[in-house]
């Protein structure tokens, strides 16, 4: 009679297999969403955690008028306290109080935090605090940063600006990232009529956390004091042409090799627009020899195919 039964098992698994896989994949299906519910729950959780310290810091702060050493030593005990929270470092604890002080949301924190781009701004030129209030101008001192690093880009050959603007739309998301939270692409080369005559952007973009739009303009040169004139003028077109009701005001980006910042400073002097100067790095490529050693793609699909015979 056992003997049966087993018998009558294995037909009702052979004869419903095709259901039973389709099943299987359903469940599969339902547990990898309860995952990543659980997943999302907890950074929402870890995020208002964020949230919370960076306000007891900067109320302590204002309050005990303490310094850097502080978060020092608060970065050491906690993460002896808690090793698994990779959080608590000097930089994040930073970003925290900054993301109180300037109105952050938690998304931007969030962003910010993961980037770990803080200490980057400092060396931006800049004249914001001029033409903006000095609320607005904090926003985007923190929104830009000094050096910028594509280093999805590598060159082996002499390259120039047209050459990086390929590059950067040609990887458009890599782009987004290294710009940092909040960041559309509006295009390349980007048409503009003033007076009857073109005039091409380089490359616009627009901030939706700071409703504004940045232009940015490259130059595979170091920083010339005449390239502010131009870029203030495609600012001064922007504000005129594209923005609308609830935009602030354009910001220009120049994106050089290197540049002097005296002779930055100077330029920026007097300029009514709000303009940064950065840097920019690209990739390192390898050098034309050694990459003729290395293997092609087709050679190492080859070995793998020759590997699993």
């Amino acid at each position: 009679m056992a003997k049966n039964i087993n018998i009558q098992v294995t037909d009702n698994l052979t004869d419903n297999f095709r259901g039973y896989a389709a099943l299987l994949r359903k469940i599969k299906q339902r547990v990898l969403i309860a995952q990543q519910r659980v997943i999302y729950a907890a950074n929402e959780e870890m995020l208002r955690m964020y949230w919370d310290v960076g306000e007891m810091l900067q109320q302590s702060q204002d309050a005990d008028g303490w310094g850097k050493k502080t978060l020092q030593r608060l970065a050491v005990d906690l993460k002896n306290d808690y090793s698994e929270i990779k959080g608590f470092t000097v930089r994040n604890m930073q970003y925290m109080v900054q993301s109180i002080t300037n109105h952050w949301t938690t998304r931007y924190l969030q962003e910010a935090i993961k980037l770990d781009d803080y200490g980057k701004h400092g060396a931006l030129a800049n004249n914001f605090t001029e033409p903006l209030p000095v609320p607005e101008a904090n926003d985007v001192k923190s929104m830009l940063k000094d050096p910028y690093i594509f280093d999805m880009l590598t060159f082996t050959e002499q390259y120039n600006e047209r050459d990086v603007e390929i590059g950067l739309v040609k990887h458009v998301e890599k782009f987004l990232v290294e710009m940092g939270a909040g960041f559309a692409f509006m295009g390349r080369q980007y048409h503009i009529e003033v007076s009857g005559d073109d005039y091409y952007i380089d490359i616009l973009m627009y901030n939706a956390f700071l409703h504004c739009y940045l232009v940015i303009e490259l130059k595979d040169t170091e920083f010339m004091p005449e390239y502010i004139g131009k870029l203030n003028f495609y600012c001064s077109a922007v504000d005129d042409i594209l923005c609308r009701e609830g935009d602030n005001r354009t910001i220009g980006l120049l994106l050089c090799k290197s540049k002097d910042r005296i002779k930055a400073e100077y330029a920026l002097r007097d300029i009514q627009k709000p303009i940064g100067i950065s840097d920019y790095e690209l990739g390192q490529a390898l050098p034309k020899d050694f990459r003729g050693s290395l293997p092609t793609i087709e050679e190492i699909e080859k070995e793998l195919e020759s590997n699993r015979e």
